[in-house]
């Protein structure tokens, strides 16, 4: 990929963004407002932002959000939490916003099951809600039986913390008992998971907390792959601060855990690598479509969820649409940035369809920043077009930040990660 001009991402940017807005026009003129019924699964970034847009298209439309928590902790920011340099308030969202200003039904419990024939939801609480529509953005569930010994009763003794909220305090309280001279495990997924460069970048934030405050310590990042976003620039920056501290073991080189013994905090690597021993560890389990969308018959062999990627209608299922992580979503990373797109898409797919109109070829773009210290970032941007029945990059487009920078570029690109956190955050909640 080239390096990244940031002039030009943000006039591709501004044109994408501008083709997706337009290619709705219509339906924003129109006013469709017959009260059609949809119910979005998911309060997410891709949900949330459904439910938003679906308001702000056709405010006519009578739209339900389905989220168990009243307050929302995203995924990304988190690691910021556990560099231990923000609070855990910093990364809460609510949806009072979307009650309030948008008109968006909001009901805090969790869908145990999905009628497809009679187009209703159960919910844990009793009730049930019958839709019309049905956009599901459930993120991910973990497959814990990829590696022996460990289950999802043991998340609490070694977290994932890939889910935000009481798993980030748990990692980050675990983080400062530790003591000065202690060992930090991360054992990273394999492709696909969730916010591909998030593993790295929490590497680099409890370096800076170690280098601060436990210099003695040592990072070892156990990984099932040979190699991962941004490798060049998190290596790069590793170097620049960090030292020694952190050694990174590619699957070739044992990485790629077999074993992972809860009591002794011990993983075991294959046939001919050494056992490594941890005084704390992170275990990112392998990753999945959420539980709910197997259980609504919506997945593949592969465990995601194929979708038509003009407008992330399931390929099961005619009125259901499945958007952010648990989709199969063709060169678009698993990201918020990603989730948030589709949900415009999906938004728009829905009131087009609603008024007798053909969906339109949407375009979109991705951008993943990671902070390295809380003064050094980088980043990767994409733009994709519906193309050939997939979402395909765009040529020419993006990039990644230019290796080799000076301490003032880094910083104003720390900068721009913590606007881009105020920016999509607003949008999707505010």
């Amino acid at each position: 990929m080239q390096q990244f001009n940031r002039r030009r991402f943000l006039q591709a940017f501004g044109i994408t963004s501008l083709a997706s807005v337009t290619g709705v026009s219509g339906a924003i003129a129109g006013g469709y407002s017959n009260g059609a019924r949809i119910v979005v699964v998911g309060g997410g970034s891709g949900g949330a932002t459904a439910a938003k847009y679906l308001k702000t298209f056709s405010p006519g439309l009578d739209v339900t959000l389905i989220e168990p928590n009243s307050t929302y902790h995203t995924c990304y920011g988190s690691n910021w939490v556990i560099g231990g340099f923000e609070d855990m308030d910093n990364i809460a969202q609510t949806y009072d916003a979307m009650r309030d200003r948008h008109g968006v039904k909001v009901v805090a419990d969790s869908v145990t099951a999905v009628d497809a024939d009679k187009r209703r939801v159960h919910l844990a609480g009793g009730d049930e809600i019958k839709y019309d529509k049905l956009v599901m953005s459930p993120g991910i569930d973990f497959r814990y039986d990829a590696v022996e010994g460990i289950s999802e009763d043991d998340a609490e003794a070694i977290p994932h913390a890939w889910k935000a909220g009481e798993q980030t305090r748990i990692l980050r309280s675990q983080l400062t008992d530790m003591p000065d001279g202690g060992v930090f495990v991360m054992v990273a997924p394999p492709n696909p998971f969730r916010c591909p460069p998030g593993p790295y970048e929490r590497i680099s934030l409890i370096a800076h907390y170690f280098k601060q405050e436990k210099p003695k310590s040592k990072i070892i990042v156990l990984d099932a792959k040979d190699n991962f976003s941004k490798q060049g620039l998190f290596e790069e920056g590793w170097a620049e601060h960090y030292g020694d501290m952190i050694e990174w073991r590619g699957a070739s080189d044992g990485g790629r855990v077999e074993e992972i013994d809860v009591g002794e905090k011990m993983a075991r690597t294959e046939e001919g690598f050494e056992r490594v021993k941890a005084d704390v560890m992170n275990f990112i389990p392998h990753q999945r479509a959420a539980k709910i969308v197997h259980d609504v018959g919506l997945t593949n062999d592969e465990g995601w969820v194929p979708v038509d990627q003009r407008t992330f209608k399931s390929e099961m299922d005619g009125n259901i649409y499945v958007l952010g992580d648990s989709s199969v979503a063709g060169a678009m990373p698993k990201s918020g940035h990603s989730a948030n797109n589709q949900g415009k898409i999906v938004a728009a797919a829905i009131v087009r369809e609603l008024m007798d109109q053909e969906p339109f070829d949407p375009s979109s773009a991705n951008t993943c920043y990671s902070l390295i210290t809380p003064d050094h970032g980088v980043s990767v941007a994409a733009v994709y077009q519906y193309k050939d029945g997939a979402q395909a990059g765009v040529d020419g487009s993006g990039g990644v930040s230019p290796s080799g920078e000076s301490a003032d570029f880094r910083k104003r690109e720390a900068e721009y990660t913590r606007g881009w956190y105020k920016g999509i955050t607003y949008d999707i909640w505010g």
